[in-house]
C-alpha cells in the first residue's frame, strides 16, 4: 500500500488554521507599535511593549510544558484560541470607547504573550503528529512558509486599516479571525499521543526534571539547541546594527532598509517553494545543513560591507538558505524527539532563544556606542560562524544522528 499524502483532513484544517492565526497576529502587531508611538512620541515606550510581548519567553516554557505534556494538545489549542479571541474582543470594546492609556496596553501585550507561551508550546507538540508520517520535510515547509507569506501581505494592509479605522474595530476583526481557526481546530481528529493523564505535585516535579535529564544525555539535541540560540541571537543583534546603520549613511534611506527586509521574507517564501518540492534526502540532511549554516553566517558577517544592490541579493539568499536549514531542522528534532518529551524540550527551546536574542541585542546596541556598526556586524557575524564550527561541525556523529532521524511511515 502507498503511504497516505500530505494533505489529509488534520494537516488541511491545521494548515488553514496556522494562516488565520498568523493573518490575526500580524494585523495587531504593527498596528499597536505605531499607536504607541504616534501616542507617546517615544522609542523607549514603544521598546517596552516589545520587550512586554518577550518576557513571558524567557521562564514560563520551562514551567508550563510538564502541564502540555499532560493534557490533550487539541484542548489546549482550542481553548488558548477562544481566550485570545475573548481578549481581543474585550481590548476592541474598551478601545472604542476609552482614550489611549500606555500601562493598559503593556499588561494586554503582557497577557497576550503569556498566552502565546502556552500556546506555542502546545501547538509545537502537537503539529508534528498531524504531519503524515514521510512528510515532515514538506509539511514543515509549509507550515515556514506560512508566516513570511502572510507577513508581505498584512504589513502593508495592517498600515492601511490602521490609518482608516479604530484599532478598537481592528482588535474586534481579529477576535472573529480566531474563532473561524477555532472552529477548523475542533474539527481536526485526536491523534495517538493525545491521551490525557491526571498531573499530580509528585508528578509535576518529575516530569519538569526528565525534560533536563534528557538534554543532558541527548548531546546532539545540546549542539543544535545552542547554536540555534547563538545565531538566532546575532542576526537580531545585526539586524539592530543594520537599521542605525541605514538611518545614519548618506546613501542609505528607511525606505530601502524596508525594501531589505522584504528581500529576506521573499527568499523565505522561495525556500519554503523549493523545500516543498525537493525533499533533502535523510542521509544528505546533516552534510546539507553545514552548507547552509557556513554560508548564512559569512553572509551576515559581511552584509554592511557590500552595495545597497548586494546588500538584497545577501539578504534574499539568506532567507531562501534560513527557511531551508528551519524546515530540514525542524522535521528532523521534532522526528528525533519521543512525543511525550515535545513540549518540556521545545520549552527550554523557546527559553535559550528569548534569552540569546535578548543578550545579543544589548550586546549589539552597547558595541554599537563605541564601534563602528558595520565591525559590529562583522563582529557578531564571526561569532556565529565560530560557534558553527564548534557546534555543529566537530560533534559530527552526534549531530548527525539527529538529523537523519524519521518517523515510521504508516502504510
Amino acid at each position: 500500500m502507498k503511504k497516505r499524502g500530505l494533505w489529509t483532513k488534520n494537516f488541511s484544517l491545521i494548515t488553514i488554521s496556522t494562516i488565520l492565526s498568523a493573518i490575526g497576529g500580524e494585523a495587531m502587531n504593527l498596528p499597536i507599535s505605531l499607536l504607541v508611538f504616534e501616542e507617546t512620541k517615544s522609542t523607549f515606550m514603544a521598546a517596552l511593549i516589545m520587550i512586554c510581548g518577550m518576557l513571558p519567553d524567557i521562564i514560563l516554557p520551562i514551567f508550563l510544558a510538564p502541564i502540555i505534556d499532560k493534557g490533550t494538545k487539541k484542548k489546549w489549542i482550542v481553548g488558548l484560541d477562544v481566550l485570545m479571541a475573548v481578549v481581543y474582543l474585550i481590548m476592541g470594546i474598551y478601545t472604542l470607547k476609552h482614550k489611549f492609556i500606555f500601562a493598559l496596553y503593556a499588561i494586554f501585550t503582557l497577557l497576550i504573550g503569556t498566552i502565546s507561551v502556552f500556546y506555542r508550546l502546545a501547538y509545537d507538540s502537537w503539529y508534528p503528529d498531524l504531519i503524515p508520517a514521510g512528510h515532515e520535510q514538506k509539511g514543515y515547509a509549509v507550515s515556514g512558509g506560512i508566516y513570511p507569506t502572510v507577513t508581505i501581505i498584512m504589513a502593508p494592509l495592517s498600515t492601511y486599516l490602521y490609518d482608516r479605522m479604530n484599532l478598537g474595530y481592528i482588535f474586534i476583526l481579529v477576535a472573529f479571525i480566531g474563532l473561524a481557526s477555532v472552529i477548523l481546530e475542533s474539527m481536526i481528529t485526536e491523534t495517538k499521543h493525545e491521551a490525557e493523564g491526571t498531573l499530580t505535585w509528585d508528578m509535576y516535579k518529575q516530569d519538569f526534571l526528565e525534560g533536563f535529564s534528557f538534554l543532558k544525555k541527548e548531546k546532539g539535541i545540546r549542539n543544535i539547541y545552542t547554536y540555534m540560540s547563538i545565531t538566532n541571537g546575532a542576526s537580531h543583534g545585526i539586524g539592530v546594527v543594520t537599521q542605525a546603520f541605514y538611518q545614519t549613511q548618506a546613501w542609505l534611506t528607511v525606505t530601502m532598509l524596508g525594501f531589505l527586509k522584504s528581500s529576506e521574507t521573499m527568499g523565505r517564501i522561495i525556500g519554503g517553494f523549493v523545500q516543498y518540492n525537493k525533499e533533502i534526502p535523510v542521509k544528505k540532511r546533516y552534510d546539507f545543513t553545514k552548507l547552509v549554516y557556513s554560508i548564512y553566517d559569512l553572509l551576515d558577517s559581511f552584509l554592511l560591507f557590500m552595495p545597497y544592490p548586494a546588500m538584497l541579493i545577501n539578504r534574499f539568499l539568506c532567507g531562501v538558505l534560513g527557511s531551508q536549514s528551519a524546515t530540514i531542522r525542524s522535521a528532523a528534532v521534532q522526528s528525533y524527539l519521543p512525543p511525550e518529551m515535545r513540549a518540556r524540550v521545545n520549552a527550554l527551546f523557546h527559553v535559550i532563544f528569548a534569552i540569546g536574542g535578548i543578550l545579543f541585542q544589548l550586546l549589539a546596541g552597547l558595541l554599537g556606542l563605541f564601534i563602528p556598526y558595520r565591525l559590529v556586524a562583522l563582529f557578531l557575524g564571526l561569532v556565529t560562524f565560530l560557534s558553527m564550527i564548534l557546534f555543529i561541525w566537530l560533534p559530527k556523529e552526534v549531530n548527525r544522528k539527529v538529523y537523519e532521524a524519521t518517523r515510521e511511515v504508516i502504510k
